[in-house]
């Protein structure tokens, strides 16, 4: 039997005196348990989170979110920060206390000479990826992009243009936090450097990030799609994509799956590109794939970043039910990739997938110790999706996600990379001290200077205490 609690049925009710004082210290709405749109604003990504905040507030501007973090310490009340909602773990939304709603602060503002944005707290990678493409700009941003930009980032930040500018914490040049005695801080580099250092990979841990600066690049026209060949021949497609992943260039994103056909029902394994320079050099790049053997479906060509960006939207829709986990990799072994097609390929969900990401270049250039996010050598991920729209399928789904897991551990470098693992009910705060490794002891110690109190608990908690 397996279970993962989301949910409760506690009485989340604040005291009516104190939901009046919240109520009058603040510019945005005051969301509460009677509301009307309180289970759609409580609602996120997942769909199996269910949790039961005492108040949703909605911020109007940086002030509702220093004056919600004093009030939230004062009263003795957990503290939750919603952007995209978009984490698999629920983080977004605290259980009996508050959870302050980002969503109204999702301005982005392009300086094209500087070739740098500011991006407010709750704004989505869509609205990014819209304003700097005006300008034939990008930064790296996620798959997905409805995804928050705060989260996302905070974790470290995956995206198509990794292999060309890095991670999303590569390319953050500031952040402005509001910390948990409710005050506004720059970090970067040459202001509270130790906050930054921190903030690139540690999450939610030590602030609340109201905004974001970011580097820009000149991206424009991209060459991306998939290969889709039949799941019989998904041990020999993974055999060669580990081959041609081992001498590509770093530039190209390329992305190995076994998933289901929505329009046919097969199961497949597919092979997906992304290519952010000349179109000719990138067409000479994926040739050798057109080569190794003619597949069912092949869906490539020139299009707009923007484009791609949302192509993987309508896959991953709010409110179906997730639950992931993922490892970080050095090297693709035989073993493995055995294992993920023993795993993958028949499958009870449908919905259920098995990706291998590919990462190599600027990431891996930079030292572990250089931010937070500490798996800085694994070039490949490894991520389990388990994804299905009924209720009755939670146990099924989830032990298929944690047997996949299971399985990979032993050719892995046994790091989970936290924005893509869901929380488990047991031995949760060992997965996340392995996660940052060498840098653990550095968050504990950098947690204490600025949440001593754990205020900032609803994430992949780095407890004041190291435990």
């Amino acid at each position: 039997m397996v279970s993962v609690v989301y949910k409760s049925d506690a009485d989340t009710r604040l005291d009516s005196g104190v939901a009046e004082l919240l109520k009058v210290q603040v510019r945005g709405e005051v969301i509460l348990p009677d509301d009307s749109r309180y289970d759609a604003a409580r609602a996120i990504w997942n769909g199996m989170i269910d949790k039961r905040p005492s108040a949703i507030v909605v911020a109007a501007d940086e002030a509702d979110v220093q004056t919600v973090v004093r009030f939230a310490a004062q009263q003795g009340l957990t503290l939750s920060v919603k952007g995209g909602g978009h984490n698999v773990a629920g983080h977004a939304v605290s259980e009996g206390g508050i959870t302050i709603d980002l969503s109204s602060l999702r301005d982005v503002q392009v300086d094209p000479e500087r070739r740098t944005a500011r991006v407010q707290g709750g704004a989505l990678w869509a609205d990014v990826d819209e304003a700097t493409a005006t300008h034939g700009l990008a930064t790296t941003g996620g798959v997905i992009s409805s995804t928050g930009v705060g989260g996302l980032t905070l974790g470290g930040g995956i995206g198509w243009l990794m292999g060309r500018h890095g991670m999303s914490i590569d390319n953050l040049l500031s952040a402005r936090v509001v910390t948990a005695d409710g005050a506004v801080v720059t970090a970067s580099e040459t202001s509270h450097p130790d906050l930054f250092w921190a903030i690139r990979g540690g999450g939610g841990n030590f602030g609340i990030v109201t905004e974001f600066e970011f580097t820009l690049h000149p991206v424009g026209e991209v060459l991306a799609g998939f290969f889709a060949y039949p799941v019989s021949e998904a041990r020999e497609v993974f055999e060669y994509y580990r081959q041609f992943t081992e001498d590509a260039p770093e530039e190209l994103g390329c992305y190995a799956r076994i998933s289901t056909d929505p329009e046919s029902g097969m199961r497949v394994v597919a092979v997906a590109v992304f290519w952010p320079g000349d179109i000719d050099e990138g067409q000479r790049v994926i040739q050798p794939l057109r080569d190794f053997k003619t597949p069912l479906v092949e869906m490539v060509g020139p299009m707009p970043y923007g484009e791609w960006q949302k192509a993987f939207d309508a896959e991953f829709p709010h409110g179906r039910r997730y639950y992931w986990k993922s490892t970080m990799v050095k090297r693709l072994s035989g073993n493995l990739l055995d294992a993920i097609v023993r795993n993958a390929a028949d499958v009870e969900l449908p919905l259920t997938i098995a990706v291998i990401e590919w990462y190599r270049g600027p990431m891996n250039l930079v030292p572990n110790e250089a931010t937070a996010f500490a798996s800085r050598e694994a070039e490949y991920q490894i991520v389990g999706i388990g994804a299905w729209d009924e209720p009755s399928d939670d146990e099924a789904g989830i032990a298929w996600t944690r047997k996949l897991h299971r399985d990979m551990q032993p050719y892995s470098l046994n790091r989970a990379f936290l924005n893509f693992d869901s929380s488990d009910t047991t031995d949760r705060s060992a997965t996340i001290a392995a996660a940052y490794g060498q840098n653990w002891s550095r968050l504990v110690e950098i947690k204490n200077r600025y949440d001593p109190e754990n205020l900032f608990s609803e994430n992949n908690n780095i407890s004041p205490s190291g435990a």
